[in-house]
């Protein structure tokens, strides 16, 4: 009988050093970089537009293309780029067409006028989070394969150094945006936001330059399973032309991904995964997309939240991530799940501590540490749990498919929450309890389903 050794925590930290992780580190950044454009930097445009509260949330309904991206995930498995699939890959050759979308884009809001033309902002932004959806479809795709399929503690790690570029892209992103704003600000440019807008621009092209380094190969056994799936609805079709040959392919790309998932994990099971994934971070969605409005209101400048929220919050978020990594590779990424959320929970009571406080620089910081430790727990957890129930096949598709039902859940719902805090008639104290408790119904999910969920964590 094989006698199972855990696994050192020196062994643990080695997977770090894995060239693998670096590649993937550089995917997160440009996966998250863009919902630094669409996110806070819009917002606070917005809201030193002079827009309310109740638009500036439901201006981020764009980021429901996020929650949908599966939709379309399927083509991005099988669809080829002409002339950039030969070049430089499928996966990438996609990320750098929605790349030169995002800078375009950026290029357009230089010559909008959001009071003037507010449906136009919010349609180049819409252009931005469907580029962005699209090209995260392909990015969580080509990470995912950066790694073996039975590397259950390197995909865990993988998972955490996603965050960590992720977060990387989007907070110092922040710090960037929030500083240039600033600075253009003081400097009397009334345009300053779509100044800064051509300067985040330059990041897109740096984006750019350091896919080159990733990895990916240009014939993967994935073509061979997509065509024998092809070949099996054929078969079934009965006769062999054009029409039979077209309609097997659309099945085998749209239905292979969902019935391969399903036939894996059992109906009632893979029904309860997404119900969890549904729910899990709606909390946080609610927080997010307020926070920057919260700070603002209550006094605190751009340079401040640059400061605390982005630069302190990117310094924490890098370390628990990596500590959220250690943990989820040591103790099981179930158990890791379970505390994240609870730790999610937890912090979000410190922003209604700081919202009847007042502006207190020491309370901020102390708030952004915690919220950012939390966040960073739930993220690795939640990134590697998803990323190991997905089929080698299908990797773009199924994983956009879990990864959009979670944030249908955070996007679709947190689109309310200006509105909420208005019916509340502002009370943010209040309004961060309610975002506590958001938490409890996911983890019920998960407490239901963990007996029966195979993960591979060797």
């Amino acid at each position: 009988m094989k006698i199972y050794q855990k696994q050192t925590f020196k062994d643990s930290i080695k997977i770090y050093l894995d060239i693998r992780m670096l590649r993937i580190l550089l995917l997160g950044i440009i996966s998250g970089f863009p919902w630094v454009l669409i996110g806070s930097s819009l917002s606070l445009w917005l809201k030193e537009e002079g827009l309310s509260r109740s638009t500036i949330g439901w201006a981020g309904l764009i980021f429901a293309v996020y929650a949908f991206n599966y939709l379309w995930a399927p083509l991005i498995d099988r669809v080829r780029i002409p002339w950039l699939t030969n070049k430089v890959g499928h996966r990438r050759g996609w990320i750098i067409v929605m790349q030169l979308i995002i800078l375009l884009s950026l290029v357009l809001w230089n010559f909008v006028d959001p009071t003037a033309n507010l449906g136009l902002v919010i349609t180049i932004g819409l252009i931005i989070a469907i580029a962005s959806a699209t090209q995260d479809i392909t990015v969580d795709a080509l990470r995912i394969e950066q790694v073996g399929k039975n590397e259950g503690k390197s995909m865990q790690a993988g998972a955490a150094m996603a965050v960590v570029g992720w977060w990387t892209g989007y907070k110092l992103g922040g710090v960037i945006s929030l500083n240039s704003a600033e600075f253009f600000q003081n400097a009397g440019f009334e345009n300053y936001w779509q100044l800064t807008f051509l300067i985040l621009g330059i990041i897109i092209i740096a984006c750019n330059i350091a896919l080159m380094f990733v990895h990916e190969p240009l014939l993967t056994d994935r073509q061979k399973a997509q065509r024998k799936t092809d070949k099996m609805f054929q078969k079934k079709l009965g006769q062999s032309n054009f029409l039979t040959k077209s309609a097997a392919w659309m099945s085998g790309t749209i239905a292979g991904p969902i019935i391969s998932f399903f036939k894996k994990n059992g109906f009632k099971i893979a029904l309860g995964i997404l119900g969890f994934v549904f729910l899990f971070k709606i909390g946080e969605a609610f927080l997010g997309r307020m926070s920057i409005i919260f700070y603002k209101e209550i006094g605190f400048s751009k340079t401040d939240i640059a400061i605390y929220s982005k630069g302190l919050g990117w310094i924490t978020t890098v370390v628990f991530t990596l500590l959220g990594g250690l943990f989820a590779i040591r103790s099981g990424v179930i158990k890791a799940m379970f505390v994240s959320g609870i730790l999610m929970a937890s912090t979000n009571v410190l922003f209604s501590l700081l919202a009847w406080s007042g502006k207190s620089e020491w309370l901020f910081a102390i708030a952004v540490i915690f919220d950012d430790m939390a966040a960073a727990f739930a993220t690795v957890a939640f990134v590697a749990f998803i990323s190991m129930l997905v089929d080698r096949t299908y990797t773009a598709t199924q994983y956009a498919l879990l990864a959009s039902i979670g944030t249908a859940g955070r996007t679709t719902l947190a689109a309310s929450s200006g509105a909420m805090v208005d019916w509340l008639n502002g009370d943010w104290g209040i309004f961060f309890i309610l975002t506590a408790v958001m938490v409890i119904p996911s983890l019920i999910f998960l407490y239901i389903i963990k007996k029966d969920i195979k993960l591979s964590e060797k």
